[in-house]
């Protein structure tokens, strides 16, 4: 179903007020769409607007309403208005107005004034919310054996709405006839046909509705039973209870009324005893046991189970006192207060949790015992024709003595001894009690007060009637009244004050004591009625006080106007006349600033941490400073107190900014003070500490101390496994992970010798040293960072493997070349190693040939003079030659010099000894080469020696000749680059080389193993050929 909803807006005009200014009132109803007008504010006013000289502005209730500022056109926005959720409106249930306050200020031209008005706008309801139950499903039980019209309170249905539009009636629906018919599972037709005819008639057979209305307007639905229940022919009833409201249209909702017949519970819990009577005293703290009701049930299991509950009990029974369901326990809930509550009767029931259940009742009858807890109350009235005002009697001066001037009551609330009170006057006054009544109640009696001298106006005007009333409670209680008897004439004028309003600055820090301002009333009377007395009323009690002469208002108190910046209170100017006339006057202490409040800073330490390499002018953190003061006392400069200007800092909005960038390795924290001064006169100031701490980045490269790149460690040969060859040792300026160090060789170890300890950079020797790892090594240790990204060093390492140094000036030679080699080409061990072996077997060749051709020029100059003649050198003629005695001796490759066991490590170049034989041409001049032919005659044959340095062995003193001949001649010295040994010699006529060839390699410290090996076999040829 659609509703519709009409808008209704209605514009009322309040009355003006006494200044002036009009209270705006409109009214609109709830859930209106946005843009809808509610009234015209200018026009209300009688404002003439359109032209924009005077605009309107709304200050308060813009969540709802919005105003034109030149027409002043007030309407709504967008926001829903639901009346049932506005906060002011929770708890209106009746015709009460439920309303939205607004502001409007109507501004002159150019703001030359402004005029503030109140409004107020109505929010009317309307039938927006259905009527609903608390469950859609309802349920009842109801005892079989219930006599008809027993009556059964129902759930009642809530409306957020109220009046008109909230719930106006309930209905009950039977179930329909084939429900009743299917539930009853057949049973008589005739009763089928009984429950057809009342629900066409809209009436259930068994139960009925009634609606009755409660003390506080709320309707309460009612079951009443009218017929009768048997549970065994049917269990259940399902009926139909709605709900309506009384809109237009109406809301309506139902829920489903479940009925269920119980069995029977025949018997009833009984207590002991049907009146419980105790006393408890009164201010009984909360949780103290009073009594304990019991009761018992001669049923067993859940009918046998009581529960103890409040029956007829008040309110104020409920709210005070505490009943345990279980125990029967009754205790203080809340304290109870005698003089409130001086017995309680209420009753309660112990109901049993059978179907249904039963219950007895038993009353409770609570008295409150007294305690002294109450003063006594002086109350001093009237009495006669005497006036008494405010404490103050005006009393002519010409009344008789015993004339009765008030009358004073004196009473005790409490009970006994704690009631009975004794009442006296204080000081030397012409004033007595005299009982007023033979009453013989103790705790209320009065008193006439009498003069008890005559009163003399000239003498004393006025008296201080001062009267004490004590209990006779153990401890007593007092307390007293005055009353101020004035002695005056006829007055008839009260005092008057200049002004409804006194507006008085006062500066705030004042003493206490100082005058804040004077106030004067004037009255029109002479004499003593013109006699003015003034006093503040109690709400400037302890914050100020005044001359009640004088009118001098005084500071009690030290006034702070972070506090309090408005106080306001009246002064009651009293005459005495007969009777007392009165006037008042607002005062209104506007308490100025001052600069008293230096600034604050929300820490005392500002703790800021930065990563370095920012640039310059980067922020670096933010402090927080406040002044309590006002206007210029809270204007704040910011300053940063330090030498070196590195800081900066924005006066607005308190950033600390850098002007350098940091740099952690050169300092890692930086202090100095900000310093806040307020424009106060004289200025106020504070400072606060900032530290700064600057965070490491990865921005260091690790650094190697040692070793050096050109220093190098000797290893000998026979060193161990793990022996520890050098130490790396680095250091990085970063700190945490970024100097968190790891090694690495990462060149310069192709045989996998060493290995370096990633933690500690600790080279140790790994693999097993042999001949080819003799010489330098050149390990390239690499040193990386743990930071991201890493940074890393990379440094050399020289290892040189051998027993010792002879010569150190070839090592650092060695690692000077190795500096200026790349690092991508390995240095490790004797780099002619590999390359000896290669050049061994072409000087093996070249040896084998050169020996090859100088046996054949030896076997064919022996030929010459080995041929038969006779000879004194031992030749016989005829004597058939050797075949093979041209045929040139094979040299056998296959065969290996044998090394020379004494001298292992001969540095000599494998070429340092070969020897070459050339033939001189008859002329004497040479063979270009030793495949030229040689001459028949005999010549001079030249020796050519090729050796390593001066180390080679002198050869001349190893050959001796028996001939006359001059042996070999070999010069030992060291030829120059290029250049050979030169050797010549006659060969002697009979061929014969005598002398101890064998041992020059073999004595000799110098000569290859190569070369001493061929000089042994040429030696050995030779003497086969030709014997000695």
């Amino acid at each position: 179903m659609t509703f519709c909803f009409p808008l209704l807006l209605f514009l009322r005009t309040a009355a003006v007020l006494a200044s002036a200014k009009q209270a705006l009132r409109y009214r609109i109803t709830e859930e209106g769409p946005a843009d809808v007008r509610i009234g015209n504010v200018a026009h209300d006013l009688g404002i003439a607007a359109g032209s924009g000289e005077v605009t309107f502005s709304l200050e308060s209730g813009s969540d709802y309403f919005k105003i034109d500022n030149i027409t002043g056109e007030l309407s709504t926005t967008g926001r829903r208005t639901d009346r049932e959720k506005l906060p002011q409106c929770q708890m209106i249930f009746d015709e009460n107005e439920c309303f939205i306050d607004f502001e409007v200020s109507v501004i002159g031209p150019a703001q030359s004034w402004v005029d503030l008005y109140d409004g107020k706008v109505i929010i009317e309801d309307i039938n927006d919310n259905t009527p609903s139950f608390p469950s859609p499903v309802l349920t009842l039980t109801v005892e079989e054996n219930r006599p008809v019209g027993t009556l059964y309170l129902l759930p009642t249905a809530t409306d957020r709405d109220f009046g008109s539009n909230g719930i106006e009636r309930y209905q009950l629906l039977p179930e329909s006839s084939s429900e009743a018919a299917r539930r009853r599972g057949g049973e008589a037709a005739a009763a089928a046909g009984g429950s057809e005819a009342a629900a066409a008639s809209g009436r259930s057979s068994v139960f009925e509705l009634q609606v009755a209305d409660t003390p506080d307007g709320d309707k309460q639905p009612q079951l009443i039973v009218k017929g009768a229940l048997d549970r065994e022919l049917r269990d259940s009833y399902e009926l139909t209870l709605r709900v309506r409201d009384g809109g237009d249209p109406a809301r309506s909702s139902s829920a489903l009324l479940r009925v269920l017949i119980s069995d029977v519970n025949d018997n009833s819990p009984r207590f002991e005893k049907s009146v419980y009577e105790a006393e408890l005293a009164e201010n009984s703290p909360p949780g103290t046991p009073i009594l304990q009701l019991r009761a018992s049930d001669l049923d067993t299991g859940v009918n046998g189970q009581i529960e103890y509950v409040f029956g007829a009990a008040t309110e104020s029974v409920r709210r005070l006192l505490r009943l345990d369901e279980g125990s029967g326990w009754l205790s203080v809930l809340h304290r109870l207060d005698r003089e409130e509550v001086g017995q309680l009767r209420f009753s309660v029931l112990a109901k049993d949790r059978g179907q249904p259940p039963k219950s007895d009742r038993a009353t409770v009858l609570l008295s409150v015992r007294d305690q002294n807890d109450n003063v006594p109350q002086v109350d001093i009235r009237k009495i006669g024709r005497i006036v008494l005002r405010n404490g103050v009697a005006s009393v002519a001066e010409d009344v008789l003595v015993d004339t009765p001037i008030a009358l004073v009551q004196v009473s005790d609330r409490d009970q006994g001894e704690n009631g009975v009170v004794t009442c006296t006057i204080v000081g030397d006054v012409p004033f007595q009690l005299k009982s007023a009544s033979e009453s013989e109640n103790e705790q209320k009696k009065k008193y006439f007060l009498h003069t008890s001298a005559p009163l003399d106006y000239e003498a004393v005007r006025e008296y201080s009637v001062v009267i004490v009333a004590v209990d006779s409670g153990s401890p007593s209680l007092s307390s007293n009244n005055s009353l101020l008897v004035k002695v005056a004439d006829i007055n008839d004028n009260p005092p008057i004050f200049p002004q409804a309003v006194f507006q008085v600055p006062f500066p705030e820090n004042n003493s206490p004591g100082d005058q804040v301002a004077t106030v004067l009333a004037s009255d029109a009377d002479d004499g003593k009625n013109a006699e003015i007395a003034y006093s503040l009323d109690p709400s400037a009690a302890g914050m100020f006080s005044i001359e009640p002469v004088k009118g001098a208002i005084i500071a009690n108190v030290v006034l702070d106007r972070e506090q309090t910046q408005r106080y306001q209170f009246k002064v009651v100017a009293r005459d005495k006349g007969t009777p007392s006339l009165q006037g008042s006057a607002t005062v209104v202490v506007q308490v100025k600033d001052t600069n008293d409040s230096e600034p604050r800073f929300m820490q005392d330490v500002f703790t800021f941490y930065v990563k370095e390499n920012l640039p310059p002018n980067s922020p670096v953190g933010m402090v927080t400073v406040m002044d309590a003061d006002e206007g210029k006392n809270a204007e704040l400069s910011l300053f940063i107190e330090e030498d070196n200007n590195i800081f900066s800092i924005d006066n607005d909005t308190g950033t600390i900014y850098s002007t350098m960038s940091f740099d952690r390795e050169q300092q890692t924290t930086y202090s100095f003070k900000v310093k806040a001064i307020d424009g106060g006169e004289p200025p106020k100031s504070s400072t606060a500490m900032v530290s700064l701490y600057v965070m490491d980045e990865n921005d260091n490269a690790p650094t190697i101390t040692f070793p050096k790149n050109a220093s190098y460690t000797l290893l000998p040969p026979s060193s161990n496994l793990r022996t520890v060859v050098a130490t790396v040792l680095a250091t990085d300026r970063d700190t945490g992970i970024n100097a968190d160090l790891n090694y690495s060789i990462v060149g310069g170890n192709p045989f996998k010798l060493f290995e370096i300890d990633s933690a500690s950079g600790v080279i140790s020797l790994v693999g097993k040293l042999t001949q080819k790892h003799y010489g330098l090594h050149r390990l390239v240790v690499q040193v990386n960072d743990s930071g991201q990204p890493s940074q890393y060093t990379t440094a050399m390492v020289h290892v040189f493997v051998n027993e010792s140094v002879s010569n150190a000036t070839i090592v650092e030679a060695q690692i000077a070349r190795s500096l200026r080699t790349s690092l991508k080409q390995d240095i490790a061990g004797d780099p002619n190693y590999e390359m000896s072996k290669q050049r061994l077997s072409i000087v093996i060749g070249v040896v084998a040939g050169v020996m090859t051709v100088i046996l054949i020029i030896l076997v064919v100059v022996l030929a010459r003079y080995c041929r038969p003649k006779k000879s004194k050198n031992g030749y016989e003629a005829g004597k058939k030659d050797p075949e093979d005695f041209f045929t040139p001796q094979q040299h056998d490759k296959s065969k290996k010099p044998k090394k020379d066991k004494k001298n292992k490590k001969s540095k000599q170049p494998l070429y340092s000894s070969i020897v070459t034989v050339e033939a001189s041409k008859p002329n004497g001049q040479r063979y270009d080469s030793v495949n030229e032919k040689l001459t028949e005659s005999p010549g001079m044959g030249r020796y050519r020696s090729m050796n390593g340095g001066p180390g080679s062995p002198d050869l001349g003193r190893h050959y001796k000749s028996s001939s006359p001949l001059p042996t070999v001649q070999l010069h030992p010295q060291s030829p120059t680059a290029g250049k050979k040994h030169q050797a010549v010699q006659e060969l002697p006529p009979a061929n014969t080389f005598v002398g101890t060839g064998d041992n020059i390699s073999i004595e000799s410290d110098h000569c290859s193993e190569y070369s001493c090996q061929i000089n042994n076999k040429y030696s050995k040829q030779i003497q086969g050929l030709c014997p000695m």
